[in-house]
């Protein structure tokens, strides 16, 4: 061996022997001097409290400090001078061990290098006026300057380490409360001019973490781990913390910290960015007024999240809360429906107006560049935003495109199906948001239809081709370019609703649809399902007023009013024709009022108003019609003979001016239902014919065997009918006709009950059209013999007889 290398190992073994003589000196001073020593301990440690200290015992470790001294305090205290009050031990620790530097140690002063707390637990409390148990540490700064001895042998610290630690901070005046369950936490620290700097490592399980005990606690019963870097300027009296990554949960997060210590009190930032955490996640690391709200809703995929908490840890109020999120591709589920191909950018924050107070009432939640599929709607929401935690309105811009047939899925075969075509969606909504479902929205903006097949279930009404425009201006609604087409009929409308938004959904019945309706050809069969009774909704969809746009669409259609101002050029129903129709109709929750009715017709022309009111597969209805001198063959078919069996257009010949005033019934498919008719009918004839009238055959027959009645040619007659179901009341007529005169007078029966008195004068009246004098014809009318006749019904047949009781 060199000999150089033999005294280099002499000399690192006296060195290596020193040192453990040193050691083991110390340590047998310790053991020696323990009261002493604890006394120094004490002395040393009682300079920083100002209330109770007790240490229980004190124990050297000979390695375990090296190369310092290494001592266990055992069941230390430290209580405040008001613990008897309060009854919060500020430290409790069974085991405190203290790394002492050995050289201060022989010079009669303590230096700490290293801390290690276990098993013990540490209880910031503050009462509700203010006061802190931690004014156990407060001391006389002036007075430990000016003690230079004393400043000299400040310390501090190295290294530290806390094992199963409990740690709260029980604040009562600002209701804040903070427990930490400490499973390790291990770290050493530096101490450059400007402060400390500090690494260490951390495991916890948080208990609570309440800025405001009324509304809960962040972070509650999670696990918190991770690597630190933190330090102290205290020129700014800023600390700052960061932690890459933090794990919280099990997930992780990046986590960057601010304290700020010149000011009472201490305030703090905190920001954390969070890589694909999943939505359940984020929120329960919420508190419990915050999270109930979002557990309302789900996404199916992690997303982006950064959070920046802005606080004091005095005060009382919430911190403030900045949170992002980014969502791509993903499913949100919401009250009452999922959200497919849901992609958004999301911001919370509970303080949207910078000069009101943190609050729910304060709070925002705003998404942009909202694209997903919503009951295979797809649509886009530029900019949302749901404001007012406490009462959230939600409002937004709502745009979609789609093929009109997927209104299926969204209207839920309630109201309409579609089928080809386009639809597009362009609305401003205001909504409020009750119990985390959308409520009453009220829009601005359009919707389009365009080359759509409809079928309007409540009416059960087929459209083809039908385009419309959906106009919201306000609160008003205004219906443009509408274009329908029902078989052969085709209408074209425009419409307007004034005051529309505030109706909707709190008065349905108030609202009032103004129609402009052209058509240049309407076939009325086309559209016979306004005659039945509204087809209502499945038993599980409320009819009252709702609050969902939805439901309350179909409420509205039922219970709302349209007001129809029709120009027609051409109205077809069965047999009826008319040209240049024209009407004023108002429709009601049960019926129809018609106003203002015009139309030419067989020559004519024909006026009513009137009311349908629908009902259970019949539907009543009562006019008042004028007719003008159309053509009775022609007018009789129009209308199917009026349900008259013996008296039909084949009988008729002339022209037919009528005042009715009446009412019946009709079926759901436009049928006159037999014997419902019941009013009053005042009728003119004028160069009429009455053809192979078997009735007044019959009278010919027994009266005049020779005369031919089958050409009555009347050139004028005025008669009033009262019809009261299937019997006719004639009042007193005269007939005046080329065959014969007779007055006529009582009941014809349509199925019994015929009972008519007939005074027929048996002179030939062929030639009386010749007297021109009207006074002269109307005396010789009756000249001559005449006869008194009874046409009345015996087992279903027409009889006639003598009248017996003629006076």
């Amino acid at each position: 061996m060199p000999k150089w290398l033999k005294i280099s190992l002499k000399i690192v073994g006296g060195v290596v022997l020193l040192f453990v003589l040193i050691i083991v000196g110390a340590t047998v001073y310790i053991s020696f001097n323990k009261a002493k020593v604890l006394k120094m301990v004490n002395e040393q440690l009682s300079k920083s409290v100002d209330g109770t200290l007790v240490i229980g015992d004190m124990k050297p470790n000979f390695f375990r400090g090296l190369p310092n001294v290494s001592i266990t305090l055992q069941n230390v205290l430290v209580r405040d001078k008001q613990f008897e009050k309060h009854k919060h031990t500020l430290l409790n620790a069974k085991s405190f061990n203290v790394s002492l530097n050995t050289l201060s140690l022989f010079k009669g002063t303590i230096d700490i290098n290293h801390i290690a707390i276990s098993d013990a637990d540490i209880d910031l409390f503050t009462d509700s006026t203010g006061y802190s148990n931690t004014a156990v540490f407060k001391k006389d700064n002036k007075q430990v300057k000016d003690n230079k001895s004393e400043s000299s042998s400040a310390t501090q610290l190295k290294n530290f380490s806390f094992d199963d630690v409990n740690f709260t901070v029980d604040n009562r005046k600002d209701n804040k409360l903070f427990n930490f369950s400490i499973n390790d936490l291990k770290g050493n620290m530096a101490y450059p001019d400007s402060g400390w700097r500090a690494n260490f490592h951390l495991d916890v399980l948080a208990k609570s973490m309440a800025f405001n005990t009324k509304k809960g606690s962040f972070i509650k019963n999670k696990k918190l781990n991770g690597n630190f870097s933190a330090g102290y300027n205290e020129d700014k009296g800023i600390i700052s913390v960061k932690v890459t990554p933090l794990n919280i949960g099990g997930d992780p997060f990046i986590v960057n910290a601010v304290f700020r210590t010149k000011k009472e009190p201490t305030t703090f930032t905190i920001n954390l960015v969070a890589n694909q955490l999943l939505w359940k996640h984020a929120s329960n690391l919420l508190a419990a007024n915050i999270q109930t709200s979002l557990n309302m809703f789900n996404l199916d995929k992690p997303i982006d999240v950064t959070a920046a908490i802005n606080g004091s840890f005095g005060g009382g109020s919430d911190p403030l809360l900045y949170v992002t999120a980014k969502v791509k591709d993903n499913k949100l589920t919401i009250p009452g429906g999922i959200i497919d191909n849901c992609n958004f950018s999301g911001v919370f924050t509970n303080q949207y107006a910078k000069n009101k107070e943190i609050s729910d009432a304060n709070s925002v939640i705003k998404l942009t560049k909202f694209t997903g599929t919503y009951n295979h709607l797809p649509f886009t929401i530029d900019t949302g935003s749901v404001l007012n935690l406490e009462k959230p309105v939600a409002t937004g811009n709502f745009r979609s495109n789609f093929p009109a047939a997927d209104l299926n899925w969204f209207l839920e075969d309630n109201v309409a199906k579609f089928s080809g075509g386009t639809a597009d969606i362009n609305l401003r909504y205001r909504a409020d948001v009750v119990d985390y479902k959308i409520n009453k929205p009220f829009v601005n903006g359009s919707i389009n239809l365009k080359n759509t097949d409809l079928y309007y279930l409540p009416r059960g009404l087929k459209l083809t081709n039908t385009s419309f425009s959906l106009n919201f201006v306000k609160d008003d609604l205004i219906l443009k370019n509408i274009h329908l087409q029902s078989g052969k009929s085709v209408v074209n409308m425009e419409g307007r609703v004034n005051n529309f938004l505030n109706l909707y959904y709190d008065a349905p019945e108030k609202i009032l649809l103004t129609w402009q309706i052209h058509s240049p050809a309407l076939y009325l069969g086309e559209f016979m399902g306004f005659l039945s009774e509204r087809k209502t909704a499945p038993k599980t969809k409320s009819r009252g007023n709702s609050g969902n746009f939805i439901d309350q669409l179909g409420n509205v259609l039922e219970k709302g009013r349209a007001e129809m101002h029709m120009q027609i050029n051409k109205v077809y129903y069965k047999k009826f024709m008319a040209t240049d129709a024209h009407a004023d109709l108002l429709t009601t929750e049960n019926g129809i009022l018609i106003q203002n009715v015009g139309v030419k017709h067989a020559g004519g022309t024909l006026k009513m108003n009137g009311r349908v009111t629908q009902g259970d597969k019949l539907n009543r209805f009562a006019v008042n019609t004028v007719v003008s001198n159309v053509n009775m063959p022609e007018f009789f078919r129009a209308f199917n003979n009026f349900a008259l069996k013996d008296f039909t257009a084949d009988n008729l010949k002339g022209y037919l001016s009528a005042k009715t005033n009446i009412s019946g019934s009709v079926t759901d498919a436009g049928n006159l239902v037999p014997r419902s008719l019941n009013g009053n009918l005042d009728v003119s004839l004028r160069d009429a014919a009455l053809l192979n009238f078997q009735p007044l055959q019959g009278v010919g027959k027994f009266v005049f065997p020779f005369r031919d009645l089958k050409n009555i040619q009347i050139p004028k007659l005025d008669a009033h009918f009262i019809v009261n179901g299937d019997m006719i009341t004639i009042k007193p007529m005269e007939v005046s006709s080329s065959v014969l005169n007779v007055d006529v007078e009582g009941v014809y029966g349509l199925t019994r009950g015929t009972n008519i008195a007939l005074d027929i004068p048996l002179r030939n009246p062929k030639d009386d059209f010749k007297i021109t004098d009207s006074e002269e014809r109307r005396k010789k009318r009756f000249k001559g013999i005449v006869v008194h006749v009874r046409a009345h019904e015996e087992d279903g047949k027409i009889k006639i007889g003598w009248n017996k009781n003629h006076k």
